[in-house]
């Protein structure tokens, strides 16, 4: 229990964000579904009772807080550990003071393992016996998606929470508590700070509660107070010490999806606007741009086709100059390539059309090729021979009727849908 009561201690030579810390349900800023009054875990903890978790979720949102809170309701040891760094050997030696915890004093331990997502299989088999017969309960902390880092073994010993980014009130919730605490916050100095600038560090925290209160502690230090003492930390100030912005962004991780995923949609929903901001988001994170430019080119053929066709040559465009310019310059073509694909008409008759044709080959199989179109057949008629440059014989194999592209009449489709109904009459008139 030492490391969890040094945590709560107020101590001035820890950083505000460690100070400030909550140190009961109540203070816990950002998580009421997860640790509410009505939230299942409340009602766990009320009891005595404390699964073994994985929490996930990004950094400063609240992880570790939660963590040792959940293991001060129950009274539990808590045993701390950092698994990017921990050895096997470590691990035994925290089960084993676990076991001893139960035999010689009937007491829980709860093994907190940061960055849990570190640790390989083999490291992961360990500790499954320890969960499975509740020796000891398992908290483990991740920013990484828990589905794809945690074996499903070990998973489905535990329950799974996940923590989001604090919203813009619940940081200013947090900057106003340090502000007015005497205990651990600026209670007892003569701190002001304008709307600007409490705006700014909101903006540049993005949800990290950790950020925020650092930003707000860094600002105070900078800022000349008057000949009264009173200190005030203006937009000016916060912009001297938050040099370079920064966000969350892991080429591997969610947010790595989660953007290129809003890109494209954006890009779908003819929002040029939007479709710019995740691209400079994706550019600023240092995103590989031959990533953005492949998805450029997917979705030109996915979602415009054949409603401008052209939209797949300047996404191709885009590709090239990312190989043959590179980057920072060529951030201007995929700018100008999400443009073109935001404003383009949308069709999605492309990627239809070839799952259906797919779909009916695997249910139905492959039929034989009529003979007039093998080879050189005398029997096949050669369209440049007719007026128009179109002669009306059936192509598809024997038997086959179904239709499977539709166009639809977006753009320069329109024009497609026309011609075919007037090449093939009824069977494209629908």
């Amino acid at each position: 229990m030492d490391k969890q009561e040094k945590l709560f201690k107020d101590d001035d030579f820890y950083p505000l964000s460690y100070r400030m810390r909550p140190q009961n349900f109540d203070e816990f800023v950002g998580g009421e579904e997860i640790i509410g009054e009505d939230s299942f875990l409340r009602k766990a903890i009320q009891k005595g009772y404390l699964p073994s978790l994985i929490i996930y979720g990004p950094p400063g949102s609240g992880k570790t807080t939660l963590s040792i809170l959940l293991a001060k309701a129950i009274n539990a040891d808590f045993i701390e550990l950092n698994a990017a760094i921990v050895g096997t050997s470590e691990l035994k030696e925290a089960l084993q003071r676990a076991q001893r915890n139960i035999e010689l004093y009937k007491k829980r331990t709860v093994l907190f393992l940061d960055e849990i997502h570190h640790f390989n299989k083999l490291q992961q088999d360990v500790l499954l016996p320890f969960v499975e017969k509740a020796i000891v309960i398992l908290i483990g902390a991740t920013t990484e998606n828990p589905l794809f880092t945690i074996n499903t073994t070990l998973l489905s010993r535990c329950r799974i929470v996940e923590l989001k980014p604090l919203s813009s009130d619940d940081i200013r919730k947090l900057i106003k508590k340090a502000l007015i605490d005497k205990e651990r916050g600026f209670g007892k100095l003569y701190i002001d700070i304008t709307q600007e600038a409490e705006d700014e560090i909101v903006r540049f925290a993005n949800g990290d509660a950790r950020i925020a209160l650092n930003t707000l502690e860094l600002a105070s230090f900078v800022a000349t107070p008057d000949n009264k003492g009173k200190i005030t930390i203006d937009l000016s100030t916060v912009k001297e010490v938050v040099g370079k912005r920064i966000f969350r962004y892991d080429q591997k991780g969610d947010e790595h999806y989660h953007t290129i995923s809003a890109f494209i949609k954006s890009i779908r929903g003819s929002d040029p606007d939007a479709a710019l901001y995740y691209l400079a988001k994706m550019i600023l994170a240092g995103e590989d741009p031959r990533f953005i430019a492949r998805r450029l080119m997917i979705h030109a053929a996915e979602d415009i086709g054949m409603a401008d066709p052209f939209a797949l040559i300047i996404a191709q465009a885009a590709y090239y100059a990312v190989e043959v310019v590179g980057m920072p310059e060529a951030r201007i073509p995929l700018a100008e390539a999400t443009i073109y694909l935001a404003t383009a008409p949308k069709s999605n008759s492309v990627v239809l059309s070839i799952e259906k044709v797919m779909k009916y080959i695997q249910d139905y199989g492959v039929s034989p090729i009529p003979e007039y179109l093998r080879g050189d057949s005398p029997n096949y008629r050669y369209p440049h021979n007719f007026p128009e440059h179109f002669i009306s014989q059936k192509y598809l194999p024997e038997g086959i009727m179904e239709i499977f592209y539709n166009p639809t009449e977006q753009g320069r489709e329109k024009i497609i849908k026309e011609r075919l109904e007037k090449l093939w009459g009824e069977r494209y008139k629908k």
